[in-house]
């Protein structure tokens, strides 16, 4: 599947994989470290990645963004990880890999996604963005939990994806 946003080089390219890229998904979350500097969870979002359905977005043959999806619920999925290089913020990138996500877990049946992220009790500019970003692609807060990560009040945020109403298209399901 191709989309036309804005990869700093030329065309973007967004696409869906079995399991993730772990080594290139890696490079841009290394590329991340306002947001990804603690290296005991990097490792651990790395080793979640190789197992999880993952959308890429590539400028040529580099990936510049990716979003992995985790399936808790028939009818319930997270955006477990998601990154986009620095350089390509801000032209449409993280736009396109959540609307392939939707897509795709349209596609399974899901009705609701969410996402965390830090809550907004933690001033930090770079999570405040990234709230703002999940905000204008549609996702609502929902609840600040300050126990579900060790040290860290964790913002949920939600989205619903397919309306009641919609017939699931069971043979894309996993």
């Amino acid at each position: 599947m191709s989309r036309s946003p804005g990869a700093p080089g030329g065309a973007l390219r967004i696409v869906r994989l079995a399991g993730g890229p772990a080594a290139a998904c890696e490079a841009v979350l290394r590329a991340l470290p306002d947001w990804f500097g603690d290296e005991g969870a990097l490792a651990e979002y790395v080793r979640r990645i190789r197992s999880l359905p993952t959308v890429a977005a590539l400028d040529g043959d580099r990936v510049i963004g990716f979003a992995s999806i985790e399936r808790h619920f028939a009818r319930a999925a997270e955006i477990h990880c998601m990154g986009v290089a620095p350089e390509a913020h801000g032209r449409g990138v993280g736009r396109a890999l959540v609307m392939e996500v939707e897509s795709w877990a349209a596609a399974w049946g899901v009705r609701h996604l969410q996402v965390k992220t830090l809550g907004p009790s933690v001033r930090d500019p770079n999570y405040a963005r990234t709230r703002a970003f999940y905000r204008a692609v549609g996702f609502d807060p929902l609840e600040e939990m300050s126990t579900l990560w060790d040290h860290w009040p964790c913002l949920v945020l939600v989205k619903q994806v397919v309306p009641e109403e919609r017939p699931i298209d069971r043979r894309f399901a996993p």
